[in-house]
């Protein structure tokens, strides 16, 4: 059983490659993300849902959850992963590639289709504070992170108990795919978020 599960986590770690790194589009989509068909739907506006859009997102990473709102009501609550090395013992992003979730007040600045990881909602970190106590430190804040989905192997969600027990991502919040359509289609380019220790 320990061997398994080693070997389980090593697979993991292989498959999960981070979020710090925006990795292209290939041409031929052959993943079980169909990519060109998202990024369609993007480009024209046909993934939101006017009537549920929300406009605030809170996450509390000591809970591993994730929480969005509409007109200060609770409408949806998710499950998530955090940074390898960011949970709430790991405290907030210092450094590219620390591991670590960021803290602070955001907001959404884009969509992204994402052959890897299903659909991304890239936040605004590093805020101009991140940036100076970067500088302070004399290392790089990083940057690129955001909401995601689950890796290729986890598409249909069947290994959804096995993600969201640990924390694996380079720094970014990783949902659901079911939650990540609900986010997706709720979401605006400005939506705010929250992240709390």
């Amino acid at each position: 059983m320990k061997i398994k599960l080693s070997l389980a986590g090593l697979i993991l770690v292989l498959l999960m490659s981070g979020c710090e790194k925006e990795v292209a589009y290939g041409k031929a989509d052959k993943t079980p993300y169909a990519t060109k068909e998202c990024i369609n739907d993007l480009s024209r506006g046909a993934e939101i849902d006017h009537g549920n859009k929300i406009d605030k997102i809170v996450v509390y990473k000591k809970k591993r959850m994730l929480y969005a709102y509409k007109n200060g009501k609770l409408v949806h609550e998710f499950r998530m992963s955090l940074g390898a090395n960011g949970g709430a013992n790991g405290g907030d992003k210092v450094k590219a590639g620390d591991y670590r979730t960021p803290e602070g007040s955001y907001s959404i600045v884009r969509k992204k289709c994402d052959n890897r990881l299903y659909k991304s909602l890239m936040i605004s970190y590093p805020s101009e504070s991140d940036k100076a106590k970067a500088r302070a430190r004399g290392v790089n804040p990083g940057g690129y992170i955001t909401i995601h989905g689950q890796p290729k192997w986890n598409a249909d969600g069947k290994g959804d108990n096995f993600t969201l027990s640990r924390d694996w991502t380079e720094g970014c919040m990783a949902v659901p795919n079911s939650a990540m359509d609900k986010l997706w289609a709720a979401v605006e380019k400005g939506v705010k978020i929250e992240i709390h220790a």
